[in-house]
């Protein structure tokens, strides 16, 4: 309830701004100003009666094919916005300027354009400019979305590691968000491209799934072909525990994925072993009693290893990995903004964004741009991954 109420609260606010900056400015009395208002009005209630029906009537059937009028409908306003709010910033500047210039030379008359029919015309013009180019950037967006993620390869340097671990590979997945428009189809897709990395082990981070167990069971099945030296582990991510963690982690399970909820498993490759744990998704607490997201307990009686690996969905859990003792924390969450221009404006909000960091100083922190996608279809400027990771002696 509380992501709906703030999600509805931003979703009105935009529609609020684009009738102020968008259809008012229109010709009082034009038939194109009383179609904008219908549209408008649709695009506002579609997207929050997508979520509602999604919950209750729990028919895939009935509501993907809205949900994807819904989600592109969604990712043109979030650019849409984002490009009327840069617009009327400059405009802004530029009159302040010109406001400035002309008490400078001490001018009074306005040399800007008087006539009222002529500024209508050009403001018009600059809309619909603007409209066109956020519709090119959502299409854009759309096929980059759609493609089958790339994989992307990436050497993490550990110290201490020992040789035996040396080239250790594993292979992260993030926020897939299998749901109402992306299906079983497209995860098979990424578990081919998987299996032929022959990884030494896969490591899903949270945000699998966007629905319950009685709506997805048969989109995830094609995770039980995951091929790997030592199996398959997952994390919950805050999508989970939308839709009901416990039954989800309960099934995943019964499909021979690990599932690590604030606890691990010991590796034993070569002559070396390695910690792998896994920690509840940083806001568990809030939905289930008892699982709230703990990297120290999740390593919490575990033999002496010769490296530690926690999997976390949300970057956020970093500071308590890196003072659990963790070499290597692997992330997901944040989607790199998943579209521009919100993957310019996402580190306003997160510590960490895509990529690898260090954590003061000792713990390295890979967070992925995620496998998929979420709501819009939409991956602007921020690609999809499926992440190869290497570790290697420092």
């Amino acid at each position: 309830m509380l992501f709906a109420i703030v999600f509805i609260s931003i979703w009105s606010g935009f529609h609020a701004y684009l009738a102020w900056r968008l259809i008012r400015p229109m010709a009082p009395h034009g038939p194109w100003r009383r179609v904008a208002w219908y549209v408008l009005l649709a695009s506002l209630v579609i997207v929050p009666g997508v979520f509602f029906t999604r919950i209750l009537m729990q028919e895939p059937a009935l509501t993907d094919k809205v949900a994807w009028v819904a989600y592109l409908n969604m990712g043109f306003i979030l650019i849409l916005v984002p490009l009327l709010v840069i617009r009327d910033c400059i405009a802004a500047v530029v009159r302040h300027a010109r406001l400035l210039s002309r008490r400078h030379r001490h001018r009074l008359a306005d040399p800007q354009i008087t006539d009222a029919s002529r500024r209508q015309f050009l403001a018009n013009g600059a809309n619909l400019g603007i409209i066109g180019l956020s519709g090119v950037m959502t299409g854009t967006g759309y096929h980059e979305a759609r493609r089958l993620a790339e994989v992307l390869q990436i050497s993490i340097p550990l110290a201490k590691l020992p040789e035996a671990l040396d080239g250790f590979r594993i292979v992260q997945l993030s926020d897939i968000h299998l749901g109402p428009t992306i299906k079983g189809d497209y995860l098979q897709g990424i578990v081919e491209r998987c299996n032929e990395l022959r990884p030494d082990l896969v490591a899903i981070t949270g945000d699998l799934v966007d629905g319950l167990t009685s709506m997805l069971q048969d989109d995830v099945a094609p995770l039980t072909s995951l091929q790997s030296r030592y199996g398959t582990f997952f994390v919950t991510g805050n999508h989970e525990y939308y839709w009901d963690a416990l039954t989800w982690s309960d099934l995943l399970q019964t499909m021979g994925i690990h599932v690590l909820n604030n606890s691990h498993s010991i590796i034993r490759h070569n002559a070396a072993r390695l910690l792998l744990a896994g920690a509840t998704d940083y806001s568990a607490h809030r939905y289930v009693p008892g699982h709230a997201s703990d990297p120290e307990l999740a390593r919490h009686r575990a033999a002496r290893t010769d490296a530690a690996i926690l999997l976390a969905h949300q970057p956020k859990s970093a500071f308590a990995g890196e003072a659990a003792g963790y070499d290597l924390q692997l992330s997901g969450h944040v989607h790199g903004g998943q579209f521009f221009p919100w993957n310019i404006m996402i580190g306003m909000v997160q510590p960490f964004t895509t990529g690898l960091h260090r954590v003061n100083g000792r713990m390295w922190l890979y967070v992925s741009a995620g496998t998929g996608y979420w709501g819009p279809p939409n991956r602007l400027g921020v690609p999809a991954e499926i992440t190869e990771i290497t570790l290697t002696r420092a």
